[in-house]
């Protein structure tokens, strides 16, 4: 990475209307109370394009306003081809997102493919971020439960990348 450039992340589920725009401004939310905003970019989107433009699902954003997160502005998008030579960091909520993933995925690209949850340090039994669409408010919460501790987990594992680059005199 390129000295001002800023570390780019891209949160991806199935339609891009519950949990990755709601780890996108959950992460928001973490990256500007840690005044990092200007070094961390965050965007996401599906891998299937069922709800193009659309906002994000109304039980999505009512449980994240709940908890102080914005999720007005957001709208779906499916994910580009050019998502993958332009993001660092490319995170699926869960393995058949993942595997849609690195199908599409040049090869060059592979190794920024990752789950969410691999960034978890509470949540040792869930290895996904499981769809909520299909089930009630208690799901909604349990997805902000998970993206609240991996998202931390995924910013303390940028800022050790950008102390590691300050000590070596980047």
């Amino acid at each position: 990475m390129k000295q001002g450039q800023k570390v780019k992340i891209l949160f991806v589920c199935m339609g891009n209307i519950c949990r990755s725009p709601t780890a996108d401004a959950v992460f928001k939310h973490q990256v500007k109370a840690a005044g990092l905003e200007k070094h961390i970019y965050v965007d996401s989107a599906g891998t299937h394009a069922y709800h193009i433009d659309e906002p994000p699902d109304k039980r999505a954003q009512k449980a994240a306003q709940k908890r102080g997160y914005n999720m007005q502005e957001l709208r779906a998008r499916a994910v580009e081809l050019n998502d993958f030579e332009e993001f660092h960091y490319i995170l699926a909520m869960d393995k058949n997102n993942l595997a849609i993933l690195q199908d599409r995925c040049p090869h060059q690209y592979t190794h920024k493919l990752g789950l969410l949850m691999s960034y978890s340090s509470q949540w040792d039994r869930y290895h996904e971020v499981a769809d909520p669409y299909y089930g009630g408010s208690h799901g909604f919460e349990l997805v902000l439960d998970l993206v609240e501790d991996a998202n931390q987990g995924l910013l303390r594992h940028i800022m050790g990348g950008f102390i590691e680059k300050c000590d070596q005199g980047h």
